[in-house]
């Protein structure tokens, strides 16, 4: 992996998690890193500016709201592609077996295996080609939390497309591009998933 994708994976990390005062304290050092990157700030730069000029209280607000609360913004990558489906067990295993695999020794911190921000530190610290390969295999969960993010008008969307334009290919425009891009559909299960979500619609053909 290149230097770019390192430093883009690991300000992505700190960008995406929650906002506690060991983040805001970063907020410098995440800029002067991205700035020895010709264009790579901007995509950060709104976020960055946020975390700096929001109180902490609102801002801890803002993200359990935008993130750990309700389905429209999860972080954790198999969600999007199996939801509460019996399947994401196995999913799970898989990220948990990657990360034995890289001989490090992972601090879950009490979150899920497949959360993003996890991922992408795990990608930018420890293992590059075993992280790089969790996001290549999982880039429809990303581009559909990037078009979330976008259509809710969220700073971070252009985090995640900093993130995606890493990735072979380019970024679909719309849910249903993501699809047919994956060559899969919603979950078959729904244990505990809203009828109405997004993801369990079917897609329409033009």
């Amino acid at each position: 992996m290149n230097r770019h994708d390192q430093v883009v994976y690991l300000a992505a990390a700190w960008c995406l998690s929650y906002p506690d005062e060991d983040l805001v304290q970063r907020v410098p050092l995440v800029r002067a890193a991205l700035s020895e990157f010709p264009g790579a700030l901007p995509a950060f730069a709104p976020v960055l500016d946020l975390l700096e000029a929001t109180p902490p209280m609102e801002l801890q607000a803002q993200y359990v709201r935008e993130f750990d609360l309700g389905r429209r913004h999860p972080l954790h990558l198999s969600y999007w592609t199996d939801g509460d489906t019996r399947r994401r067990g196995e999913v799970l295993g898989f990220f948990k077996e990657a990360y034995r695999h890289s001989g490090a020794l992972v601090d879950l911190d009490g979150e899920l295996p497949d959360y993003l921000p996890m991922v992408l530190e795990f990608a930018a610290r420890v293992d590059s080609a075993a992280g790089r390969t969790l996001l290549k295999r999982y880039r429809a969960s990303l581009e559909m939390l990037r078009l979330g993010l976008l259509r809710d008008n969220l700073p971070h969307a252009t985090i995640l497309a900093a993130i995606c334009a890493t990735l072979p290919g380019k970024s679909p425009q719309d849910e249903q591009e993501v699809m047919r891009m994956a060559g899969y559909g919603p979950p078959s299960e729904s244990v505990g998933l809203d009828p109405y979500d997004p993801r369990l619609l079917p897609v329409r053909r033009a």
